[in-house]
């Protein structure tokens, strides 16, 4: 995987944020990343993680979104400390009939992974054209074939994670909207799991509801 710093000011708060499938930091740059330093995670092409150093910060979060929320938990060990840990939209289970992605719908977006990347897949993240708009102002820019290849190692991966039933996040945002992962089906993980949810009236990708990683934090410390 990869990593690349949004915000390093030496600051005493840390966000560390693992993104979804096919993304990249581009659409991401417009959050306010205020008094925090941000690290962004993405790129699941190997899933081995970077060796960086958080001992210097005092406060210190985890954001996981999508496929990141079980790349975050297959790393569990690293952020056991964290002040706090969030998942978004995602499952730590997430090719599952009952708590993720279910198995036939899964396949076939693998199946046809490079026509989906050239149109249909964001469309369906996102959940109105003007959220469509706003992105393709600031796409991705990794290439198709490199986030085909993305996918395929996450498949491999879902499918040899041992099964577990873990709380490791503390709380849980699911989008009604939802039209990547059920949000019942979320729902379900997150109940098995007791993790609290808060609820969006949003699509798969809801941060464009979002002016700061701030913002996203303080909507579940509100609970």
């Amino acid at each position: 995987m990869k990593a690349c710093w949004l915000n390093k000011a030496n600051n005493r708060n840390l966000i560390v944020f693992f993104s979804g499938w096919s993304f990249d930091e581009n659409p991401f740059k417009f959050l306010d990343c205020g008094d925090s330093d941000v690290l962004f995670v993405y790129d699941y092409n190997d899933l081995k993680f970077s060796e960086i150093s958080f001992e210097s910060y005092e406060n210190k979060m985890l954001i996981a979104w999508s496929m990141g929320v079980f790349t975050a938990f297959g790393l569990m060990d690293l952020f056991s400390d964290f002040d706090l840990k969030i998942a978004i939209n995602g499952t730590i289970t997430p090719v599952d009939n009952e708590f993720g992605i279910p198995v036939k719908a899964f396949e076939l977006t693998l199946k046809h992974a490079q026509k989906g990347l050239e149109g249909k897949f964001y469309k369906n993240v996102f959940n109105t054209d003007e959220e469509l708009d706003k992105y393709l102002e600031n796409p991705v820019q990794r290439s198709i074939e490199n986030r085909v290849s993305e996918l395929e190692n996450l498949y491999n991966a879902v499918k040899s994670a041992p099964l577990v039933c873990e709380g490791f996040y503390d709380f849980a945002v699911v989008s009604e909207f939802d039209k990547i992962i059920p949000p019942n089906n979320q729902k379900n993980s997150h109940a098995k799991n007791n993790v609290p949810v808060v609820s969006l009236q949003s699509g798969h990708s809801p941060f464009y509801n979002f002016k700061s990683w701030n913002e996203i934090i303080k909507l579940c410390q509100q609970i």
